[in-house]
């Protein structure tokens, strides 16, 4: 059977499964089953499938049909230009936290620390573009900092790149001239609405702060802004990813903290997204 005609059963059980981009998804699917870039996947449809790529490609179908993340299934994630390793113990580094890498890349900066590493996107593409900057990276998640090791090794960044378990601040040592986080900010009464490939699949201590309890998804922010004045270096640069309604309320928390040149920089679909503020000095 040519790849072509199993793609497009796969994409009619997709879209029969209600997922939303089932055609996409499927290409996807089949690019990994193949083990050819998506580049090239035009190119190879009209071949037969072998038995193995087939079954790799059926049984991806039948997960995704589940709404299991295509990420999950391939178990990488694209993000600014790099590929990263994520499972389901990790948040899905998505394409609107490329901004917070994107300022922080703006800022002259010898010592990087990223609060709730997860997967290690952030530091890692930061100091992958930035050979002379070193960091630290924290999680409270153990299983989270394997992930993020395996990716700092990936791209090159092992060296200059140390991972602790730590809650916050807790295993903070000294200041930094670069402090970055994409913290757990959803309420509790959004967790309800989000989808199921992001409720099911992904950590809820990566999307809420303290999912057992009712929250404002504003917890994170007053522990990091609480104990920043005492990590962050004279001119450093404190930046934060925050959801769209909070942009506001986040800027307010840096300010009364002693943070300057306090700014909301917003996304491409010009919504709320990083908040930003300088120590004096």
């Amino acid at each position: 059977m040519r790849a072509q005609d199993v793609l497009f059963q796969g994409v009619r059980e997709l879209k029969s499964a209600g997922i939303a981009d089932a055609a996409r998804d499927a290409r996807r699917l089949m690019s990994w089953a193949l083990e050819v870039d998506a580049s090239r996947l035009t190119l190879m449809l009209g071949d037969d499938i072998s038995d193995d790529a087939r079954a790799r490609f059926e049984k991806a179908i039948e997960r995704r049909s589940c709404h299991v993340p295509v990420s999950h299934i391939t178990g990488t994630r694209a993000f600014y230009g790099r590929d990263f390793h994520v499972s389901c113990v990790v948040l899905d580094p998505r394409p609107e936290t490329e901004l917070l890498v994107e300022i922080a890349l703006q800022h002259p900066a010898t010592r990087l620390l990223d609060l709730g590493t997860g997967s290690g996107a952030i530091a890692v593409s930061v100091l992958a573009e930035r050979p002379e900057l070193s960091g630290e990276a924290f999680d409270i998640s153990v299983d989270a900092l394997e992930i993020a090791q395996i990716n700092a090794q990936t791209h090159g960044v092992a060296d200059r790149l140390s991972f602790k378990q730590s809650d916050w601040f807790q295993k903070a040592r000294g200041r930094y001239d670069l402090i970055v986080s994409n913290p757990p900010y959803i309420t509790t009464a959004e967790m309800q609405d989000l989808q199921p490939e992001v409720f099911e699949h992904e950590p809820h201590i990566a999307l809420t702060p303290y999912p057992d309890a009712e929250n404002d998804g504003l917890v994170s922010y007053r522990v990091i802004t609480a104990q920043v004045g005492d990590y962050l270096a004279s001119g450093g640069l404190l930046a934060v990813e925050c959801g769209p309604t909070q942009g506001q309320v986040v800027r307010g928390m840096f300010v009364r903290v002693g943070l300057i040149d306090v700014q909301i920089h917003q996304d491409l679909d010009g919504r709320d997204r990083v908040v930003v503020g300088k120590m004096p000095g």
